[in-house]
């Protein structure tokens, strides 16, 4: 499985990463939507992790290139704002799969991203990685 991450935190991505990295995710980490825009068009992903407030470029921009260039690809939200606190990103955002607190912990967002990257095959191989 192949995930992107998309975060403005260069820190907390690599957090984010490491703990992707540890269920065998081979992943990407940029920090813009330039990055994000560039790798998109060479690089096949079935999860995109997406920081919703972006330094510079704009989230959405991105999930609708994803959506585009790579239809497969599910877009897992993520933000330490209220913007679109009442679920309407799921009416902006065809591919948005969940939408999460940045703060959510790095164990949970990586289920949630493994979750919508990975096929049943490799849900059932997490399972028995994760204890309890």
């Amino acid at each position: 499985m192949r995930a992107l991450i998309v975060h403005r935190n260069e820190q907390l991505g690599r957090v984010w990463q490491r703990h992707l990295e540890r269920l065998n995710v081979n992943v990407s980490l940029v920090h813009t939507a330039e990055s994000a825009l560039d790798t998109i068009e060479t690089t096949r992903y079935d999860v995109i992790v997406l920081d919703l407030v972006l330094t510079k470029g704009s989230a959405l921009a991105v999930a609708d290139l994803v959506q585009f260039r790579q239809p497969r690809a599910n877009v897992v939200f993520v933000t330490d704002t209220t913007f679109f606190s009442d679920g309407s990103i799921f009416n902006h955002a065809a591919n948005a799969r969940a939408f999460v607190k940045t703060a959510t912990p790095p164990r949970d967002l990586a289920a949630i991203v493994h979750h919508y990257g990975a096929s049943r095959h490799d849900r059932e191989a997490y399972r028995s990685l994760v204890p309890g």
